[in-house]
């Protein structure tokens, strides 16, 4: 599947969770804490190809995320994507160490999901601030930015492993 998304960064959390679901949005899930994992070859293959190999826990969900190379795109975040759900996560790890794969970053964030029509939005809370990310149709994206009072000069690309890394941050790998 092709995923399109952007970040917008945002100050203040509670008016955005207010505007959010007064533009008819619902909460799908609550406030969470969710742990992500990257993992690459020893050489840094994905990394060096901007793809990622992403191992996302969440209580005792696990999914596993491929991310293709972005695509050329000026304001929105545009790859493929291949998930699949993991019920063992711990047995994960084993087989991508066995394929040669280790784990090179990992990330706390809290996130709480909404949905609107077949827009996904959410609400990130990093170590580098809190984002509002929009997940949907350019169209769709662009709308509901306007509506919240951002518009594409807004829009941010990079992602958290980027950002955390560009301000200096540490991987929270022990």
């Amino acid at each position: 599947m092709t995923e399109i998304e952007v970040k917008i960064r945002i100050q203040d959390l509670k008016a955005v969770r207010e505007k959010i679901l007064g533009l008819g949005a619902v909460i799908a899930r609550d406030r969470h804490l969710e742990t992500n994992a990257l993992f690459d070859f020893a050489a840094g293959d994905l990394r060096t190809g901007r793809r990622a190999l992403r191992l996302r826990t969440t209580g005792k969900r696990a999914t596993l995320t491929f991310k293709g190379e972005p695509r050329k795109s000026r304001s929105f975040k545009v790859r493929e994507e291949f998930e699949t759900q993991v019920h063992d996560p711990k047995e994960l790890r084993k087989i991508l160490k066995a394929l040669g794969l280790k784990e090179t970053f990992a990330y706390p964030k809290h996130r709480t999901v909404f949905r609107k029509s077949r827009l996904t939005i959410c609400i990130d809370e990093t170590s580098v601030g809190d984002f509002l990310e929009l997940e949907g149709e350019r169209h769709e994206i662009t709308r509901f930015a306007r509506a919240l009072g951002y518009g594409r000069t807004d829009f941010i690309t990079s992602d958290y492993v980027e950002m955390i890394v560009q301000a200096g941050g540490k991987s929270a790998l022990i």
